[in-house]
């Protein structure tokens, strides 16, 4: 939670960035009692080329439904240019080192159409998407070691070393029903979305020290607050108030 207001106050300006429209408590027989938010993304800077040159920059909006219900979490993402597109994330959160086969229950026709992917928060590789979701990121976890808590350096192999440990099974669903183009949009995504994983990952064991010890009522209490100064940012407000409330708002 903390994780994600974070980000999101990093990555909002008055012309890009996250407007929160609905944020509420939501229960249901499948996931259970948690969170509920509706956004919109207006991040046309982070879209490659080819994709601005076949649409108007400022249609591309991404709406994100989701359902915070941990240990399981549910985001739906749909583009309101793209109005056929849709991206699915299930997410899990298990305790171990990702060793797990099958935690989302697949039939045998999804699994035999599942690509799985290890994305390790360690790593310190990066390509196009991590640039553009963290140009100035130099967080280097294998020399990291936070003040608070027992955690860390994460060293090569220190899945099977450190304890606790969780992982974060997320089974990514995309469908790009567009001729001519459906198949290269769907990969593009995907790898944005695989950058998005490893940068807001890497971040929240990153920013441990700042979050760890408070309540959900704390956190909740800050979201408020950032959600407040998000849409005050995108309707007008100024870079020095952001600063200055960011500043107030998680320090």
């Amino acid at each position: 939670m903390y994780m994600v207001t974070k980000m999101q106050q990093e990555n909002t300006s008055s012309s890009e960035g996250v407007e929160v429209l609905v944020n509420r408590p939501f229960k249901d027989d499948v996931l259970g009692e948690g969170q509920y938010t509706m956004k919109v993304y207006n991040l046309q800077s982070k879209f490659p080329s080819w994709i601005t040159a076949i649409a108007p920059a400022d249609c591309l909006q991404i709406e994100e439904e989701a359902w915070n219900a941990y240990p399981k979490c549910k985001t739906v993402l749909k583009c309101t240019y793209f109005t056929r597109f849709k991206l699915t994330i299930e997410t899990l959160h298990v305790p171990d080192n990702g060793k797990s086969d099958n935690v989302h229950n697949l039939d045998a026709e999804s699994l035999a159409l599942r690509k799985v992917e290890v994305l390790d928060i360690a790593s310190t590789a990066r390509d196009y998407w991590n640039y553009m979701l963290a140009e100035d990121s130099s967080i280097d976890l294998s020399t990291f070691k936070p003040a608070k808590v027992e955690r860390g350096p994460l060293l090569p192999g220190w899945q099977g070393i450190h304890d606790p440990v969780m992982t974060a099974y997320k089974l990514v669903t995309v469908d790009a029903p567009y001729w001519g183009f459906g198949y290269r949009m769907e990969q593009a995504i995907l790898a944005a979305e695989r950058a998005l994983f490893l940068e807001s990952h890497r971040r929240c064991f990153f920013w441990i020290d700042d979050w760890y010890g408070l309540s959900e009522e704390d956190v909740r209490r800050l979201e408020a607050e950032s959600d407040a100064m998000l849409n005050k940012i995108r309707h007008g407000g100024s870079e020095g108030e952001r600063e200055d409330e960011t500043t107030r708002s998680l320090e």
